[in-house]
């Protein structure tokens, strides 16, 4: 029953919005549908088993389904959430469930806009606050509950918002309010001004009363001296501000969060008559200090990015783990690579420790020659190595027949961290790569990716390849593999030859077509894939291997 409240208090509105008038104004009706379908097939050699779906359910999917109206400054909208047997929400289980994902109404007067439901928002760049979806990983931190702004001025806008952060379909214990305002001045003369975007932010997170007794249920099992208590209340504060003249943007943006406990992997444990262990609450204030400028002239473009990260893990419930209940969201410090192999080790942003920065240039020289180059680092507070990237990257465009990239990666990848691998070496590679573009004619196409990953570690050296023939406006085949050449022979996931003894070389191929017809997608693949990590701007996972065919719609109208 619950459920259709929010559809009936939808359609309340547009009766009311179309009964006012006797020439009613027309509405604007719009809505999207995505879907997944995953056929999972047993293959024992890539390690694709034990889960639910291997063993017994085979399949599993996910839907979503938007529907949203527009009509005399309302804006209203529903979604349907539908989960069967998904791997989404944890890689190594089933997930089934259906309901209503999502709704809100909002409703925007002169310079006041008033918003109920579950609501997405940020503050800043997402340092202390943003409610965010990423649905390859099954999280949508939306906040349920209302919000309220007002346009004070005509360079300054005010807003405020209350509720709980949303769980699948229920929201976690606690409570989670803020406030920020945002202007925007110019400055200087006509012609060259300088012009300031500043912004200040206020967030408080009420824990809820299960949450402090279970902290505390844990604490008995502490040393005295070891013992914290749990805040109710946690505040967070930003001052940010973007600042433009001529070809110079910067921003900048300085965060703090007040004492509160949290957990710390890293932290030493003794309980009594135990052994001491790694992992344990910890009661500690925290910051952010994050800054990144671009310069552009002519052909050349720069950016440089730096951050300092102490202390900053902040979730709506502070004893989930991993991407779980996280209220807000600290920009990633490494370069968005988009090829197969280069994406293969991505650095999953650090809440506790962390000091990095980035480097990124690029020239174009002509019409036909540009390039990029890219250099991305980053350390915890002590020195430690996590991650470190060096890339270039040449581009040549033939007018419109063909364009060929080619670039070469080195990186350096703390798995022991960043996967959970104690003991395990630093990970080295060395990626070049080739991307060859050919235009047959102006609806057909033909792409031709090449790469190779030399490394000793994990897995070993790697050799992708991918053919893909587009014949525009409505089809897209793909044919690709990507091959273990030199596995490693310290790699326990990796398979023996029977015959020979020596580590299994598997080859990991993908077959595949898209159809696209208007806002309609369809996308049908047989897939082979390894183990990995999936991030998605810095928020990242371990995925187990697939293999199967994988099925997926996306429509909008």
């Amino acid at each position: 029953m619950k459920n259709l409240i929010p559809l009936l208090a939808c359609l309340l509105v547009a009766i009311s919005s179309y009964s006012q008038d006797t020439e009613p104004e027309r509405g604007v009706f719009s809505g999207s549908i995505e879907t997944n379908f995953n056929y999972f097939q047993k293959d024992s050699l890539i390690g694709a088993i034990n889960i639910p779906q291997y063993d017994r359910l085979l399949t599993g999917g996910e839907m979503w389904l938007n529907l949203n109206y527009n009509i005399k400054g309302y804006d209203m909208g529903v979604r349907f959430d539908m989960f069967q047997n998904s791997n989404l929400l944890n890689p190594l289980g089933s997930y089934s469930d259906q309901g209503i994902g999502r709704w809100f109404i909002k409703r925007t007067q002169d310079k006041l806009t008033l918003e109920a439901g579950y609501l997405y928002d940020q503050i800043g760049s997402g340092i202390i606050y943003q409610a965010y979806e990423v649905r390859p990983q099954l999280i949508d931190n939306a906040l349920y509950g209302g919000s309220v702004s007002y346009q004070l001025m005509e360079n300054l806008k005010l807003k405020a918002f209350t509720g709980k952060q949303k769980q699948q379909f229920g929201a976690i214990e606690g409570s989670i309010r803020g406030a920020y305002a945002e202007g925007f001045y110019t400055l200087g003369k006509e012609g060259s001004p300088i012009s300031l975007a500043p912004g200040i932010g206020v967030v408080n997170r009420t824990t809820g009363e299960g949450v402090i007794r279970n902290i505390l249920d844990v604490m008995k099992f502490y040393l005295t001296e070891d013992q914290v208590l749990p805040e109710y209340n946690t505040y967070l504060t930003t001052f940010y501000n973007t600042l433009s003249f001529k070809n110079i943007t910067w921003y900048a943006e300085v965060a703090h969060k007040s004492e509160e406990v949290f957990f710390d992997a890293d932290a030493i444990k003794q309980e009594f008559n135990a052994a001491p262990t790694f992992g344990k609450y910890v009661k500690k204030s925290g910051n952010v200090y994050y800054s990144s400028i671009g310069y552009t002239i002519g052909g050349l473009g720069l950016t440089l990015e730096g951050k300092r990260t102490e202390n900053f893990d902040f979730r709506a419930d502070p004893t989930l783990r991993l991407n779980l209940g996280l209220v807000n969201f600290i920009p990633p410090m490494n370069r968005l690579n988009t090829y197969r192999l280069t994406t293969r080790y991505n650095p999953a942003t650090q809440l506790l420790s962390e000091q990095a920065y980035q480097v990124d240039v690029s020239y174009k020289f002509n019409k036909s020659w540009s390039t990029n180059l890219n250099y991305s680092n980053i350390q915890k507070l002590d020195g430690t190595q996590l991650y470190d990237e060096k890339l270039i990257e040449v581009t040549y465009k033939q007018k419109r027949k063909w364009q060929l990239t080619g670039g070469l990666q080195l990186q350096e990848y703390n798995q022991d961290i960043y996967e959970s691998k104690p003991g395990v070496p630093m990970l080295n590679t060395v990626t070049p790569y080739v991307d060859f573009l050919y235009k047959i004619s102006r609806k057909k196409s033909i792409r031709f990716e090449s790469q190779y990953m030399i490394t000793d570690q994990d897995f070993g050296s790697w050799a992708y390849g991918l053919l893909e023939v587009g014949l525009a406006p409505h089809w897209l085949f793909e044919l690709s593999g990507m091959y273990n050449v030199s596995p490693n022979v310290n790699k326990n996931e990796i398979p023996n030859n029977p015959e020979t003894g020596e580590k299994r070389k598997i080859l990991y191929p993908t077959l595949g077509a898209v159809y696209i017809n208007k806002g309609n997608r369809f996308s049908l693949r047989y897939v082979k894939q390894v183990q990995g990590v999936v991030c998605n701007g810095g928020i990242c996972r371990l995925e187990p291997a697939f293999s199967g065919v994988r099925f997926n719609m996306t429509s909008n109208f």
